[in-house]
């Protein structure tokens, strides 16, 4: 029986050491704060107050959480689930369509739309730096008035939290 356990306990972490490990082959993972001093806004867009977005691994694709706080004090958030493969899907919460559309370029740069009802209402490519610490979104778009903006964001990527240590019995 002793054995069984062990061998189950050694199945378990290779597992979640590939898992951990494929996770860190993707730049995209992680959290970001937007750098609002590194970015610029044109036109109709306007720089949130604070924003911060949450990418993690989900099935073959991502999951992607935006939280803060809008230019007019309302309140980011909304999420959406890709498989990178440039089909829509669904946005969920308030944000500023309700389906997105991501194409992976390469492994550290990807392309994107953003629709409402159907039509594209902006576009924009994402990139992460060579060294993983800078995530930069360049977009245009259109505001719910129709009037044109442009936005290259810049976000930086926070340290991630501490891993839990598993415990052998």
């Amino acid at each position: 029986m002793k054995r069984i356990v062990v061998l189950a306990s050694a199945v378990v972490l290779s597992l979640v050491a590939t898992g951990v490990l494929l996770a860190q082959d993707n730049p995209f993972l992680g959290t970001w704060k937007l750098n609002v001093a590194k970015s610029k806004f044109g036109g109709s867009a306007k720089a949130p107050q604070s924003e911060t977005t949450t990418v993690v691994a989900q099935g073959d694709g991502l999951k992607v959480t935006y939280e803060g706080i809008a230019a007019d004090g309302s309140p980011i958030s909304y999420s959406f689930t890709t498989n990178l493969d440039g089909k829509d899907s669904p946005i969920s919460g308030t944000g500023p369509g309700d389906a997105v559309a991501i194409t992976s370029v390469d492994a550290n740069t990807q392309t994107g739309i953003t629709k409402k009802a159907g039509t594209t209402i902006s576009t924009w490519r994402s990139a992460v730096s060579k060294d993983g610490k800078v995530l930069t979104v360049i977009g245009k778009g259109m505001n719910p008035q129709g009037e044109p903006g442009t936005a290259t964001t810049v976000y930086d990527k926070q340290a991630p939290q501490a891993v839990h240590q598993i415990k052998h019995l």
